[in-house]
Order: structure tokens, then C-alpha cells, then sequence
């Protein structure tokens, strides 16, 4: 369904901001790119730290911007907590440069600029007034069924579900238990001995016998894995060829990942190239995910992370942060990948991911939704 609002003045504009946003940004520069009055949606990208030069981060701002097909104008809000300074002229607006910045490369690549807000704590003002005052902005957003809360930032939500000390050191036994089955079948050792876990058998034939069969057994009730299954989810996603078949699956469906999965294990074994099909969904080609699908998987991977002993969350956290970014939560893929980096600052994918933020590319099936939310 698509909601048609329509705003008469610039202070109903900005309340429509968090609407199209899917929450309230705060620290950010938000832009709306437009096709001819229709606008496309919502991006937004972190306000630059005082070191950054501004004509580099204008140069960010465009290439996010020219991702949308058919852009042609822009409207720009910057959201600060900094208030605007007073000055012998009148009112300096906080991240003017920044602003003028991105403005000044817009108009330089042909795009109209619609409208350039500063929104702060204490009001809202017009980056293009030639004696910009402060005025009172609607404190509440408007609400636009089907969008849900809009009163928290771009990081609500990123943060993992909670856990206790009893349930990770579960989780980590359980993970003991399944590395050491799994490294003796590696080996060639299919015998029962007296130490072996039931359970890590069991899991170990399962995971085995059938990824992407389990894959799609995670999808069904995301939040409730019980610790085998976070074992196990976790030790495939810290092995990169059995991480990236699953991520292909949850954003294809079975048949396709278990396509992905010889793929990856053909490469592994003797560099056999990956097919473009495959290759071509991590860089977010093809077609559009479910994005049910993708967030049940966010889920199931939040939830193993969250369970994780610290070493054994960098592969959980690296794919919650590729399934964030392919659902355009560009800012909880951000969060993801820098507590990975955190704990492993070497991790090849987390790396790969963090490029691709700081160059702020999306992935084309986001860009192809219509009014879309690009946090």
C-alpha cells in the first residue's frame, strides 16, 4: 500500500521527516531525493566529525544520492543537537559548511535543491534564509499506519536481545562439545566415544547431513533457539564458506542455497570460480529479497550473537550486519560491524562490510522499492 502525504509548509515537512525515515534521526543528515514532486523516500548518513573535509563528505552525500534511478532534486535536514550560534549578523546555523557542501555538489551534478532544514533541539530553521530564525517544530511526528513507533533513532533496535551468564557459558559448552565432534569428523573419525554429547552428535549430523535444510529450520522460530542450535549456528558462521552459503539462502530460498553451498565448497576445495548469480546477491543484485525472510534470519543471527561467547560472536555479528545492510539499515549494520571489528579488527568480511558503509553503496534491490527508508 502506498501512503500519499502531502505537506503544506515546511514545519508539517519536517514532521513528515521521521515518517518517511522510519524513526527520528538524530547526529544526521537526512536527505529525500525526488523524482519530478514525488519524493523517493528517506537517506540518511552520519554528520561529519569536525576533521572531515567537507567538500569529501559532499562527495559521499552525491554518490549515495545518485544510487536512487531518476534523481533529480533533493531536500536536505540536518538533525544537531548543537543550537545555533548568535553572532553579530544574527543566527549561525550549526553544520553550514557541511550543508553548503553537499548543496553545492548537488547543484553541480544537475539536482535541484528542494528545500536545506537544520532541526535542533530548540526548533527548526531554513539553511537558505538570508537571516535564518529559530522556530517551534511539532514535537510529535505524524503518524502513517503501518510505520509503527517513530520516537526512537537510527540505532533503535540494534542493540542484541539480553542474556544472561548462565545461558552463554551454555552456549559455550554446547559449542565445545559441537567443535570437537565436528573437528573429529573432519578427520575421518566416525566412532562413538564415551566423552561425545549426545546432542553434538545429533547436531553435527543435522548440520552436516543438511545446511540448508537447518538454514531454513532457524527461520521458523528465530528467537527461541535452543543452545545446539546457537552452537551451531555459530560455528557455521564462523567458517566463511558455510556463512556465506547461508546468507544467499535466507535472501533466495533453499533450492538456491544449497546451489550457493556446493559453489562455496567447490571454491574452497580448488578455487573453482563462484558463479555470478551467487556472487551477484552479496553485492545486493537480483531480485528483491523477502524482506520477512531476511528479517527472521536477523533474528535467529541477533539471537545466537547475543548467547555467544565473545570470540564466537564476530561471524554472528558479521552476518547480522550483511542482512541489516540488505534490508537498507545501513545504521544497524554500521553497529553490528563496528562491535565485530571490536572484538576482531583482522575479520576479512567485517572489513569488506565497513567499506561498503563509509562508501555508503546499497544494495540495488533497496533502491528499487519505491518510497523507500535508507537509515
Amino acid at each position: 500500500m502506498t501512503t500519499i502525504i502531502n505537506a503544506t509548509d515546511p514545519a508539517e515537512f519536517l514532521s513528515l521527516v521521521p515518517a518517511l525515515a522510519g524513526f527520528t534521526p538524530r547526529d544526521s543528515l537526512v536527505m529525500l531525493p525526488f523524482r519530478g514532486t514525488r519524493t523517493q523516500g528517506a537517506m540518511r548518513i552520519d554528520l561529519p566529525d569536525a576533521e572531515v573535509d567537507p567538500d569529501e563528505y559532499g562527495d559521499l552525500a552525491l554518490r549515495a544520492l545518485l544510487q536512487v534511478h531518476g534523481v533529480d532534486a533533493v531536500a536536505l535536514v540536518v538533525y544537531t543537537d548543537v543550537e545555533p550560534q548568535q553572532i553579530p549578523d544574527g543566527l549561525l546555523l550549526p553544520q553550514l559548511r557541511t550543508v553548503e557542501a553537499v548543496a553545492g555538489v548537488c547543484a553541480d551534478a544537475g539536482l535541484r535543491i528542494v528545500d536545506a532544514f537544520c532541526v535542533t533541539p530548540s526548533g527548526w530553521a531554513d539553511y537558505i534564509d538570508e537571516d535564518p530564525e529559530i522556530r517551534p517544530l511539532i514535537l510529535e511526528p505524524v503518524a502513517v499506519p503501518g510505520i509503527g513507533d517513530l520516537t526512537g533513532d537510527q540505532l533503535t533496535g540494534a542493540t542484541l536481545p539480553p542474556s544472561d551468564l548462565v545461558t552463554r557459558e551454555r552456549v559455550g559448552r554446547a559449542l565445545d562439545d559441537l567443535e570437537t565432534e565436528m573437528s573429529r569428523r573432519e578427520h575421518g573419525d566416525r566412532f562413538v566415544h564415551a566423552d561425545d554429547n549426545p546432542l553434538a552428535l545429533l547436531t553435527a549430523e543435522l548440520v552436516l547431513d543438511d545446511l540448508p535444510g537447518f538454514a531454513e529450520h532457524l527461520l521458523d522460530a528465530p528467537s527461541e533457539l535452543s543452545e545446539f542450535e546457537c552452537a551451531a549456528l555459530l560455528w557455521c558462521l564462523g567458517r566463511p564458506p558455510l556463512r556465506d552459503s547461508m546468507l544467499v539462502q535466507w535472501a533466495t530460498d533453499e533450492d538456491f542455497g544449497s546451489r550457493a553451498l556446493d559453489a562455496q565448497l567447490s571454491f574452497s576445495a580448488d578455487h573453482t570460480p563462484i558463479p555470478d548469480a551467487v556472487g551477484e546477491i552479496f553485492l545486493g543484485r537480483g531480485p528483491r529479497p523477502d524482506p520477512d525472510r531476511l528479517g527472521c534470519a536477523l533474528q535467529a543471527v541477533r539471537t545466537a550473537a547475543s548467547r555467544a561467547p565473545r570470540q564466537a560472536k564476530v561471524g554472528a555479528l558479521t552476518a547480522a550486519a550483511w542482512l541489516a545492510w540488505a534490508l537498507g539499515r545501513s545504521s544497524h549494520a554500521g553497529a553490528y560491524v563496528d562491535e565485530a571489528l571490536h572484538i576482531d579488527p583482522e575479520h576479512s568480511m567485517a572489513s569488506l562490510i565497513a567499506s561498503v558503509l563509509a562508501a555508503a553503496m546499497l544494495p540495488e534491490w533497496v533502491l528499487r522499492r519505491g518510497a523507500e527508508r535508507v537509515t
